[in-house]
């Protein structure tokens, strides 16, 4: 009887080991390429299209057309599959008028950032943000102001990079480090939105790793009139070699943009490190780069249209957000902070 005994409980170990082995191999060989892939010119321009559509009202800050993208943005996650984040009620953080219109009273309406989550596997607790904003300046002399670049391109970009990761999560590959996927109010009233949830992080600031922030990526400029293959990178080495590293190497490996560090240089008197979402990280002491394709004439003009987007230079500049943030997701060691940002 014992010898019966024994033999089953081999046999149950045996078979419990092999089942492990079993959900164990059952991802799908690591192949990055297919979900830097899965970012595509046709998904940019569906959503962007969308986002970008005289419907939106030209997404002014608390208005009724920003509520409506906002709700179109929170449809695309659910339809992904992707979650609002742990310690959250919903994909809504509010941000009051009494907050938007502290500085100076604009008469701003109640707003909202919007936040998806794809939890890490290995240091949840670690965070790496990324941003862009999703206002722009609504409806001006009875004409709508649809910003397509500014920062319709950036906040489409969110969506994409969303789901490429959560792809590689259902395949399991999900990141090691948790993505918080942050699309920030009142940006164009002075970095609100950004600065709301740095004074209320939803996730402790010194977990937050690092922050990616994209506005303004679909265009090029005079600087670039002969290709669009470019991009602008922003404070990338102010507070971490390791960060400018990485953007380094992954567009060199996977994108072969031609990085422009024109606007990187402290001295430069558009001063646009200190002019969108990620300042609000990076005086916080939190590694920041902005991808940016700089200004062009349609800036803050009504003619800023989705037929004017070019969607190849939209889908690479997307694909590098998301290679750079699956690196500091996924090295061994969390990057380190090893300057002053000064």
């Amino acid at each position: 009887m014992k010898k019966i005994i024994i033999t089953s409980l081999i046999s149950m170990l045996f078979l419990s080991c092999s089942t492990k082995k079993a959900i164990q191999t059952k991802a799908k060989p690591l192949e990055i390429n297919n979900y830097i892939n899965s970012i595509t010119q046709e998904e940019l321009k569906t959503n962007l299209t969308v986002i970008a559509s005289d419907e939106m009202q030209g997404r002014e800050t608390g208005s009724e057309g920003q509520k409506m993208a906002g709700k179109y943005l929170i449809d695309q996650y659910k339809k992904a599959g992707i979650s609002f984040p742990k310690g959250a009620t919903d994909y809504y953080q509010k941000v009051p008028a009494a907050y938007l219109n502290q500085k100076r009273n604009e008469g701003l309406q109640d707003s909202e950032n919007i936040w998806a989550f794809i939890e890490g596997s290995e240091h949840p607790e670690e965070i790496i943000v990324v941003s862009a904003h999703y206002d722009h300046i609504g409806i001006k002399n009875g004409e709508i102001y649809n910003g397509a670049d500014d920062d319709g391109s950036g906040t489409v970009a969110l969506l994409e990079i969303a789901q490429a990761f959560q792809k590689a999560k259902n395949e399991g590959h999900g990141p090691k480090r948790s993505i918080l996927i942050l699309h920030v109010t009142g940006e164009e009233h002075g970095l609100h939105g950004s600065r709301y949830y740095s004074e209320n992080p939803l996730f402790p600031l010194k977990n937050t790793v690092a922050d990616v922030n994209i506005d303004m990526i679909g265009r090029r400029d005079e600087n670039h009139k002969d290709s669009n293959n470019y991009i602008y990178l922003i404070g990338s080495d102010y507070l971490s070699t390791d960060l400018y590293n990485i953007c380094e190497s992954v567009n060199s490996k996977f994108i072969n943009l031609n990085i422009d560090y024109k606007y990187n240089d402290r001295a430069d008197k558009n001063r646009f490190y200190y002019r969108s979402d990620h300042y609000n990280f990076a005086k916080n002491g939190i590694p920041s780069v902005f991808l940016f394709n700089g200004v062009h004439a349609d800036y803050h003009k009504q003619s800023d249209e989705v037929d004017k987007i070019e969607f190849d230079a939209l889908t690479k500049r997307t694909q590098l957000g998301f290679i750079i943030t699956w690196e500091i997701a996924n090295r061994e060691k969390r990057i380190v902070v090893d300057k002053d940002g000064k």
